[in-house]
């Protein structure tokens, strides 16, 4: 035996923005005592950081890391969300909601969505969304924290003063940033990163490196040439253009995503400003078209100029390769429809957190971390698919192309299984709950065939008590809830100049 203390391991982390300083922060909450971290990154180089709308998983992160969450809200001027409203998708004038939380009351055998299309059969039911709370809160613009109910909800935030709080974080704890742009990656004999050497000549070691650079991929695709695999087939938008307006009414809690002619916008609405934005497809729309229907939309005097960012949506083949973890943009790219581009960091920074290696790499490790990821990300692509394809849009040459293409084969099989039976099955803990797949497909058009044979046996009394009771308990809790600015002013108001 020995009590010699190991030697700690030097973690270089290259990159900053979202990406870098949430893997920063936790890793130096959790690893600092063990590990010499070192982030490196340089302001002559933007981020893209138009992630600014989130989903409730990113409160297990703030958990972890100790965030307080007021604290939190009044520094990146955020607001509450409870969901994303889609406009135009399934044809032009219609909307519906994806909602947070969970749908009416389940049965053990089916989902509530078999019960409703009784009632809805029966002529005895409202719309799917009357019986979620959180759904009706975010029409009705009121949120409160409702722990005894569980109110799931989110958070719109500016994500450069998230990068900012994260960094005062990671400082605290330990970890070193540099400031500078890397002019060379040295690796080892055998194909290990061993290095990165700025352009003022300053050499960083390191035993593990954390890939943040953006689309660039410096070290993951530049310095070890992990190919990357192009979804554009089956998701063909790859340009967005971001501009930043003034907050012209009080924030809703929720996003909007609007679809146009060839790709869609956001609104997504911070306590003093906008996040306004556009996607689309270069096949479809030029730059300056797009330019002009985001300009002409947006709401509020102009803050920013609007900057155009170019993508390929699609995932890297290898997202952890020798001593190189990619997170963020590195590691690939699926469009923020719904709002995963920091839930997909976060991930990645906990799945490594949970197999960070003591000394050596494991081959073992890295497989298994390869393998969730790429899982991971293959459930989400095929979730956002799912927006496009489904849809009765034939008015432009970009929707008729999304309503035909081809579709990965288990996409398939979902829309299949649910429009003839009513049936979602979630699977291996994906991110999307059996109810987000029944809201998305329920509003962008497939209405069940069927329904399981549990909902036969209440009477059509039994039916329309059951569902009255729901509707009633969401609309009294909405009732009582404050408005939404009135409980931003009270729980969380922001400096102006946030």
């Amino acid at each position: 035996m020995t009590d010699a203390i190991p030697k700690k391991q030097k973690v270089v982390i290259a990159g900053g923005g979202t990406a870098g300083w949430m893997t920063a922060a936790a890793m130096g909450k959790v690893l600092g005592a063990v590990c010499d971290i070192t982030l490196v990154e340089s302001e002559e180089i933007g981020t893209v950081g138009v992630g600014e709308a989130t989903i409730p998983t990113l409160m297990t992160y703030n958990r972890l890391i100790g965030i307080d969450e007021a604290r939190l809200m009044r520094a990146v001027s955020g607001t509450f969300k409870l969901g994303i409203a889609f406009e135009n998708w399934t044809e032009l004038g219609h909307r519906y909601i994806h909602s947070f939380g969970i749908t009416g009351k389940d049965h053990w055998t089916a989902g509530f969505q078999h019960f409703w299309k009784r009632g809805r059969d029966l002529g005895r039911a409202g719309e799917f969304g009357d019986y979620c709370l959180e759904l009706m809160a975010a029409e009705a613009g009121r949120f409160a924290h409702l722990p005894d109910l569980g109110l799931n909800y989110a958070y719109h935030l500016d994500s450069s003063a998230y990068a900012v709080f994260l960094r005062q974080l990671a400082e605290a704890s330990g970890v070193r940033r540099i400031e500078g742009r890397i002019a060379d990656v040295r690796r080892t004999d055998d194909g290990d990163l061993q290095s990165l050497t700025l352009q003022d000549g300053t050499v960083i070691p390191g035993d593990m490196f954390v890939d943040c650079t953006g689309f660039r991929a410096l070290l993951i695709g530049e310095a070890l040439g992990v190919g990357y695999q192009d979804w554009t087939h089956w998701l063909p938008c790859d340009r967005a253009i971001a501009v930043q307006t003034a907050s012209v009414r009080p924030p809703l809690p929720y996003t909007c995503s609007i679809a146009h002619g060839a790709g869609w916008r956001w609104q997504i609405p911070l306590q003093h400003r906008t996040g306004n934005g556009i996607v689309f497809s270069s096949r479809f729309m030029s730059e300056d078209e797009a330019r002009q229907i985001l300009l002409n939309a947006v709401e509020g005097e102009v803050l920013t100029e609007p900057r155009v960012i170019r993508f390929r949506t699609g995932s890297r083949t290898a997202h952890w390769h020798r001593n190189c973890v990619a997170i963020g943009l590195s590691s690939g790219f699926i469009e923020p429809l719904e709002s995963t581009s920091i839930h997909m960091i976060q991930r990645s920074v906990m799945r490594l957190m949970q197999m960070f290696p003591q000394g050596t790499v494991n081959p073992s490790d890295v497989r298994e971390f390869n393998r969730q990821t790429h899982y991971e990300m293959e459930h989400i692509r095929d979730f956002i698919i799912l927006h496009y394809h489904l849809t009765n849009r034939t008015d432009t040459p970009f929707w008729r192309h999304c309503r035909t293409m081809d579709i990965p084969e288990g996409l398939r099989h979902r829309m299949d299984l649910f429009a003839a039976t009513g049936r979602v099955f979630r699977a291996n803990d994906e991110l999307f709950a059996e109810n987000s797949w029944t809201q998305v497909m329920l509003g962008q058009g497939i209405l069940p065939r069927g329904h399981h044979p549990v909902a036969d046996a209440m009477s059509p009394d039994e039916v329309r008590r059951f569902l009255a009771h729901i509707s009633e308990n969401v609309n009294r809790t909405v009732a009582g809830l404050p408005m939404h600015q009135a409980y931003l002013d009270s729980y969380c108001k922001a400096a102006v100049t946030a």
